[in-house]
């Protein structure tokens, strides 16, 4: 069996913020109509979460549920629970319609900590940061690549496809560069 290990090996950079790639996690993409029977109760049996409102994150115990657009969710447990979480979705949607897929070594996650760690997102993706509120999931652009990033204690959490983690981590350390503070 094969070590497993993040996208960029736990690469890291400390700036006026801190960046940090982690993991690995494991990522399940579940893809489920809305107001189907028993998806509430499936995503609280595979992550503890509570199933989250539109444009909303939940969290418990170290586990991830957050809102991806009406039909998506993407849950975020550790990487050795993927299979144990994706048996209790089978369980609870059975018979329905849903898909229940595991990502993790698609994606690649990191966390900006700090003071002005919202200076770093600003410099790098068009949306409100003054605007988005602890809990509020954003999926957007992180200059050319697609991401998400909420925020959540100390900073903010962003997942991209594991495919551009390294101009992730190349933008993120750039903009996270001291003297570049925003006014």
């Amino acid at each position: 069996m094969s070590k497993v290990v993040s996208a960029l090996n736990g690469a890291h950079f400390d700036g006026f913020a801190r960046i940090r790639e982690i993991g690995p996690l494991g990522m399940i993409t579940l893809r489920a109509k809305p107001g189907l029977p028993g998806l509430a109760e499936a995503v609280q049996a595979a992550t503890g979460c509570s199933l989250p409102d539109a444009r909303r994150v939940t969290e418990a115990g170290g586990k991830t549920a957050a809102w991806m657009s009406p039909d998506e969710y993407l849950l975020i447990v550790p990487y050795a629970e993927v299979k144990t979480a994706l048996a209790a979705l089978s369980a609870r949607l059975a018979g329905q319609h849903h898909l229940a897929v595991d990502v993790s070594d698609a994606r690649a996650v990191f966390r900006i900590e700090g003071d002005r760690a919202n200076d770093v997102l600003q410099k790098l993706a068009p949306a409100d940061l003054a605007a988005l509120e602890p809990g509020e999931i954003r999926r957007t652009r992180i200059a050319q690549v697609a991401g998400a990033f909420w925020q959540g204690e100390g900073g903010y959490t962003l997942v991209c496809f594991r495919s551009v983690a390294g101009y992730v981590m190349g933008l993120l350390t750039h903009s996270a560069q001291s003297g570049s503070e925003l006014f």
